[in-house]
């Protein structure tokens, strides 16, 4: 008697619960890449996951940087490059890359320059204690990358290299002269 009850009784309809998965935070970074004219940096807004951590942040934030621009920006690392650690002492930023940030890197004073103060320069803006890098390849002291650069101590940021982008043009607002508001 009891299982045919059960058996005639109607089930409510119920709609499924669909647990809607958090949207993923983001964070905008700057990141600098070679300008057009090969002799300065400029700056590019990408979008990362949002990061509790430095490393983490650093690592996708330089993992940004090798991927390289997508506009009309010229890449400041390898392609081939890819970052093997990250540690953070005080406002310290040791990076350990792989051979072939040294390897296929194409050379040159202006390029090594661009390259050494582009990560810098991406370290110091986005990452506001931080303040000095130094670079490792495959866990031993970076010397050089191509010659051109001591890169024996701490490098710290130089904005002298980032060329200013132009200000937005615009419609002038007319407002009324004499201070009288």
């Amino acid at each position: 008697l009891v299982v045919g009850y059960f058996r005639n009784a109607q089930v409510p309809d119920v709609e499924p619960v669909v647990v809607a998965p958090s949207p993923q935070l983001s964070k905008e970074v700057i990141l600098y890449f070679a300008a057009a004219d090969g002799q300065s940096l400029a700056a590019e807004t990408r979008t990362i996951n949002d990061c509790e951590l430095d490393e983490e942040c650093l690592r996708d934030t330089f993992q940004a940087l090798v991927d390289g621009p997508q506009g009309d920006l010229s890449p400041i690392l390898p392609g081939q490059a890819s970052l093997l650690g990250v540690t953070v002492d005080n406002s310290l930023v040791t990076l350990d890359f792989s051979p072939e940030l040294v390897a296929a890197h194409p050379g040159g004073t202006q390029s090594e320059l661009l390259t050494v103060y582009g990560i810098a320069n991406n370290m110091a803006v986005n990452f506001l204690p931080l303040r000095q890098i130094q670079l490792l390849i495959e866990g031993a002291p970076a010397t050089t990358i191509k010659g051109h650069i001591d890169l024996r101590q701490p490098i710290n940021p130089d904005f002298s290299l980032v060329k200013e982008s132009p200000a937005p043009v615009g419609k002038m607002i007319d407002l009324p002269a004499g201070g009288d508001e």
